[in-house]
């Protein structure tokens, strides 16, 4: 069973109780004094404090997604890029589909628990795919779900790429609550379906690449080098597994909380990765924290890299980038109110700005998903969709029913017409 999945959970969970029960009805044979007695009451406490705590951390792990797989938690997983076999793949991801070994099919990693994913033919509602994406500077293997649009598997799309938006959680957090609790496959599919926004490609990761320690999206000296990941390792692989843009201006950054901050920096500091971001709720510098460790090293250069992390400071000195943001906040009840409107204020151009404001909403769920649909209308008017196309010699991938003529790139089918912008 794998380690995400539901099963094992409720398998835990039941020894758990089981462990409770047996213990209350042994403790009265077990009462006597001596030796034997004595052992047998220490091992009921130790076996039920045992289970009761694996269920516990099985429950949060599957809440958080710490670790996706047991590979991952014993650190025993593949250290390298294997290629992806032609065979029949595993059922939560089409091998045949992935040409790249740089993504790889994998198990559930709980998307068999996540309620309201397409269900029906993928050429009429797309398709969420569970993988891992392999870094290959980084050496790092990192779960995503990646949505695929209708229009990805219609026979007049076969030969059109499509931009990308890559959707990062928060920390703690993973690709479980993007699926789930924000619901980012079924608000995008149900945009795409209505032409609220036009077909684009989701790959939901996490923000840290070494859980469950918090990397920030940051290169740490002599450590994990997550900006490279989210800046090379993960678009060299999905440009190579999927038909998507390969230009910059087909790709986005999308994320909440940690995510968020994540977002805007790929944006400011990798322009050439990332041309538009949406940060709902993140900060606008990253620290050290308990959870981050030493992100920036030591001595005087240590100061320099925290500065370059500081978006307040990098508008102020160092060149604007021409990319497009969005930021969300409240204005009772979330902490990077008032430095939202500062970052705001900072935006000269050719950057743009955009914002979300609602009057009240705390740090959660509740408040993001109120800002999902929204936030991803506006990246998807900022995605350019691509102009190029695979060969006319390449084999066609998944290809729907129907034969209609291939449109032109720059006119796809159910074009959206753009919706009001959030308030700026």
């Amino acid at each position: 069973m794998g380690l995400t999945s539901q099963s094992l959970e409720i398998t835990v969970i039941t020894l758990a109780v089981a462990c409770v029960a047996l213990t209350v009805w042994l403790w009265p044979r077990l009462s006597p004094r001596g030796v034997l007695p004595v052992l047998g009451r220490l091992a009921t406490v130790l076996v039920t404090q045992v289970a009761v705590l694996c269920s516990l951390a099985l429950a949060v792990n599957s809440s958080f997604e710490f670790y996706s797989s047991w590979d991952e938690l014993l650190g025993t997983g593949d250290e390298g890029p294997v290629a992806v076999s032609k065979g029949g793949g595993p059922r939560y991801a089409d091998a045949r589909s992935l040409r790249g070994g740089l993504v790889q099919p994998a198990g559930p990693q709980g998307l068999d628990r996540v309620t309201g994913l397409p269900e029906g033919p993928p050429h009429e509602v797309g398709r969420v795919e569970s993988v891992r994406i392999v870094g290959r500077r980084t050496r790092v293997v990192n779960p995503a779900f990646v949505y695929l649009p209708p229009q990805y598997f219609q026979h007049q799309y076969r030969r059109q790429r499509f931009p990308v938006s890559v959707v990062i959680s928060g920390y703690p957090g993973g690709i479980m609550n993007l699926a789930q609790h924000l619901r980012i496959p079924h608000t995008a599919g149900r945009l795409i379906e209505e032409g609220r926004m036009q077909p684009t490609v989701l790959v939901m990761v996490r923000p840290t690449i070494a859980p469950p320690r918090d990397t920030e999206c940051v290169d740490v000296p002599g450590g994990p080098q997550a900006e490279t990941f989210f800046t090379r390792d993960l678009p060299e692989a999905v440009k190579a597994a999927y038909r998507v843009g390969h230009d910059p201006s087909a790709w986005g950054a999308f994320g909440y909380s940690s995510g968020g901050t994540c977002s805007l920096l790929l944006s400011l500091r990798n322009p050439g990765s990332y041309t538009s971001a949406v940060s709902l709720s993140g900060d606008y510098a990253v620290k050290d924290d308990l959870t981050t460790g030493n992100l920036f090293g030591s001595g005087a250069a240590a100061g320099r890299r925290e500065r370059e992390h500081d978006l307040l400071w990098r508008l102020a000195h160092r060149p604007v980038p021409r990319v497009s943001v969005l930021v969300a906040s409240s204005r009772l009840g979330e902490p990077n109110y008032r430095d939202t409107l500062r970052f705001i204020e900072a935006v000269r151009p050719p950057m743009a700005v955009d914002s979300i404001i609602l009057p009240r909403g705390s740090h959660q769920f509740s408040t993001w998903r109120r800002e999902v649909a929204p936030a991803l209308e506006w990246q998807g008017r900022q995605l350019t969709f691509p102009q190029d196309v695979e060969a006319a010699h390449a084999p066609p991938k998944r290809p729907g029913a129907g034969a209609t003529p291939s449109p032109s790139p720059s006119a796809p089918s159910r074009s959206p017409s753009p919706p009001p912008s959030p308030s700026a």
